[in-house]
C-alpha cells in the first residue's frame, strides 16, 4: 500500500513538474536563449579581491539577461557598454567600476542617463558582432540607442579558432554540454533553484594581485605624443591585424545601421601607455574609421597619462585608480549622448 502511495505521489509530482515547465518555462518562446550565454547568466559570486594589501569584499553579479549588475527591464536600456575584461572589471566591486562611477556622476549632476554593462572577459570586436547575432536578439523589448565600445587591447591579435571558442562565442562546443545548457536556460524549475542558490549559497571566488612592484620595475611609459613621433616599420602581421579590424568594423557598422544604434568608441592604453606598437596602430585605425563614418570617439590614449600602480597587471586598472578614467570621460559623454 505504501509503495503504491509513493508511486502515485511520484507520478503526480512528475506530471506537475512537466506541466509547470510547459506553462512557465521558456521552452517554446521564440526569444529563449537556447544554449547560448549559459555561463554568463544568473551569477552571484561572493568575491574577495586583494590589490596591494587592500581587500575588497563584494558580490559579482550577472543578471537574467547576462549583463553585469542587478535585474532590469530591457525596455529601459538605452545605453550599453561592450568590451572585454577591462570593461567587465571582474575583480573590482561594481560600485568602483568605471561604468558605475559614471552612472553615479550622471545621477549627481541630474543627467537622466544610465549605462548597462554587457562586457565579458576576453571579448574582442568579433565577440561584439556575435552578441548582436546570438545574444541581444534573444532579449525581448531590447532596443538600445547607444553602444559604447571600449576597444584596442583585445583587437591586437589575429583571429584564432581557439580564442574564438574561449571568449567570443558564448556556447559550449560539445553537443552534450549544449543540451545541458539548453535545459538550464529554459527550465522553470532550474531557474527557481538557481535563484535560491544565488541568494543563500553564493559561490565563493577570490583574486589576489600582488605584482605591482615587479610590473613597474624598469618602468618606461610611452605617451601618445612620443608614440606618434616614433619611426615605425609596420610588420605584415600588423597589416593583417588592421585589415581584420576594419573588416569587423564594417560588419558592425551594418548592424548598427539596421538597428538604429549610435556607436561611441573609446580607445585604450596599457600600463606602459603605448609601448605596444600594435595597440598604437589599432587606436589610430579606430580614430580613422570613426572620422570617416562620423562616429563619436573618446581618444583615451591621447587624453590620459597613467602613473605607476594605476594597473595591477599590464592591462587592468586597480580599483582606486579608475576614477581618473571616469573624470576624463564624463564631459565627452555629456556631449555625445543626448
Amino acid at each position: 500500500m505504501k509503495t503504491k502511495i509513493i508511486f502515485y505521489n511520484l507520478i503526480i509530482f512528475f506530471l506537475l513538474s512537466v506541466f509547470s515547465e510547459i506553462l512557465l518555462g521558456h521552452w517554446f518562446t521564440k526569444d529563449n536563449f537556447g544554449f547560448h550565454m549559459r555561463d554568463k547568466r544568473n551569477k552571484n559570486w561572493k568575491t574577495i579581491s586583494n590589490f596591494e594589501n587592500v581587500e575588497y569584499k563584494f558580490f559579482y553579479r550577472r543578471n537574467f539577461y547576462g549583463f553585469r549588475g542587478e535585474e532590469f527591464d530591457p525596455k529601459d536600456v538605452k545605453i550599453i557598454l561592450e568590451g572585454g575584461s577591462t570593461a567587465n572589471q571582474r575583480f573590482t566591486p561594481e560600485e568602483l567600476t568605471i561604468i558605475e562611477l559614471l552612472n553615479k556622476k550622471f545621477k549627481s549632476d541630474a543627467i537622466d542617463l544610465k549605462i548597462y554593462n554587457a562586457a565579458t572577459d576576453g571579448k574582442s570586436l568579433r565577440g561584439v558582432i556575435y552578441d548582436f547575432n546570438h545574444w541581444f536578439t534573444k532579449i525581448k523589448n531590447f532596443h538600445p540607442e547607444f553602444v559604447i565600445l571600449l576597444l584596442g587591447i583585445n583587437e591586437r591579435d589575429l583571429a584564432s579558432e581557439t580564442d574564438e571558442k574561449m571568449f567570443d562565442i558564448n556556447f559550449q562546443e560539445k553537443k552534450l554540454d549544449r543540451i545541458k545548457d539548453y535545459f538550464k536556460n529554459n527550465s522553470f524549475i532550474y531557474s527557481k533553484y538557481k535563484k535560491i542558490a544565488n541568494q543563500y549559497f553564493p559561490k565563493n571566488t577570490s583574486g589576489y594581485f600582488l605584482g605591482g612592484k615587479k610590473l613597474y620595475s624598469n618602468f618606461d611609459y610611452v605617451n601618445y605624443k612620443d608614440a606618434k613621433n616614433l619611426k615605425r616599420i609596420i610588420s605584415e602581421k600588423d597589416k593583417k591585424i588592421i585589415l581584420q579590424l576594419e573588416n569587423r568594423l564594417l560588419i558592425l557598422k551594418r548592424k548598427f545601421k539596421s538597428n538604429k544604434i549610435q556607436p561611441i568608441i573609446i580607445t585604450q592604453i596599457a600600463y606602459d601607455g603605448l609601448n605596444d606598437q600594435t595597440l598604437f596602430l589599432v587606436n589610430e585605425k579606430l580614430k580613422e574609421f570613426s572620422a570617416n563614418n562620423n562616429w563619436p570617439i573618446i581618444k583615451l590614449d591621447e587624453l590620459i597619462v597613467m602613473e605607476p600602480y594605476d594597473f595591477y597587471d599590464p592591462i587592468h586598472t586597480t580599483p582606486p585608480r579608475v576614477k581618473k578614467n571616469c573624470e576624463c570621460n564624463l564631459s565627452i559623454f555629456k556631449r555625445d549622448i543626448k
